[in-house]
């Protein structure tokens, strides 16, 4: 009897590795992969703003990436959503200002200080629709995150949506990857 039951943990332990490691490979693919679609907005998600003010690194590199977007015409307008952190400053003001400081022009960024989460940033995303129609947006955000971003945008009806990652790995991306598993398919 011991014997069938650890045999049987053994193959389902088995086949739930397949599956993480599976899934992970999928969504650091995604992630990685740039279709060069052009598109109406881009939804920057938010991330640390360190304790005097300046961004971190993932989220300045994310910015980078979206202004790189825009510059080189393949979104119109850019929306950041982010919210309050632990640190006392609203993501999306930070993303602002360092936006415009990059030559990106005031009018056509969108800010969002109630994205706290990313299921958040995404109704708020979708909100906007009824004051500024789009039809099209890329994600922008670490190459392990996006896929879960543009299940929840899918999961909301909205189809056109694709990714752009920045050029930026941390060790910390393994935790991310790990925890990304359980998040795509309980959020």
């Amino acid at each position: 009897m011991i014997k069938n039951t650890l045999k049987v943990f053994k193959i389902i332990a088995l086949i739930i590795l397949t599956w993480f490691l599976g899934h992970s490979a999928l969504i650091i693919y995604d992630g990685l992969s740039d279709s060069g679609k052009n598109a109406e907005l881009a939804v920057i998600l938010g991330n640390k703003v360190n304790e005097d003010g300046t961004l971190s690194k993932r989220l300045e590199m994310r910015l980078k990436t979206g202004v790189q977007l825009f510059k080189s015409g393949r979104v119109k307008r850019i929306l950041v959503s982010g919210g309050l952190g632990k640190e006392g400053f609203y993501e999306g003001d930070k993303m602002k200002t360092f936006l415009v400081a990059h030559a990106v022009p005031d009018s056509v960024i969108i800010v969002d200080n109630l994205g706290n989460n990313t299921r958040a940033s995404v109704e708020n995303t979708l909100a906007l629709r009824k004051q500024m129609p789009f039809n099209s947006l890329i994600v922008v955000s670490q190459y392990f995150h996006v896929s879960r971003t543009k299940k929840l945008f899918r999961d909301k009806g909205f189809k056109n949506v694709s990714s752009a990652s920045p050029d930026y790995f941390e060790w910390r991306d393994i935790y991310a990857i790990i925890r990304e598993f359980p998040a795509y398919y309980t959020q």
